[in-house]
């Protein structure tokens, strides 16, 4: 696995499931990134490290497409087609997935060399969480 920086979109893994959004309906975009949340909920004590670098990448894509998001996709990372408009279970599901790969147990929060990287990898996940969890316009 090619990883080059902290960022949600920085490693092949992140790179090639958003080339697997290409050319999906709006549907089965939905679910390629339920799926990617669940196959993180659904693990045991040990989150693999691709689960996570998935989870990481779909939530920041959930997260963007809120209303005034403070998470920008750059367009060279993001899919080339807009998100469809995503179901409120999804943000859910993104907030209890990005906090298990937080925890112990998992590969991502336990596999840097780098401490300073680390630090800056577990910042950027905490942003994503927190416009997450800002309150939904209605």
């Amino acid at each position: 696995m090619g990883t080059w920086g902290t960022g949600p979109f920085d490693s092949d893994l992140a790179a090639d499931f958003v080339d697997e959004l290409e050319g999906l309906s709006h549907q089965q975009v939905i679910d390629v990134l339920g799926r990617a949340f669940q196959r993180v909920t659904d693990s045991g004590e040990r989150v693999d490290g691709g689960d996570g670098a998935e989870a990481i990448a779909a939530g920041a894509l959930v997260a963007s497409a809120l209303p005034d998001s403070p998470i920008v996709i750059d367009p060279d990372d993001g899919p080339s087609q807009p998100l469809p408009e995503l179901p409120a279970s999804l943000r859910v599901s993104a907030r209890l997935a990005l906090d298990r790969v937080l925890q112990d147990g998992s590969e991502m929060a336990s596999g840097w060399v780098d401490s300073a990287d680390a630090e800056r990898w577990r910042q950027e996940v905490r942003q994503i969480l927190e416009a997450l969890e800002a309150p939904a316009e209605h």
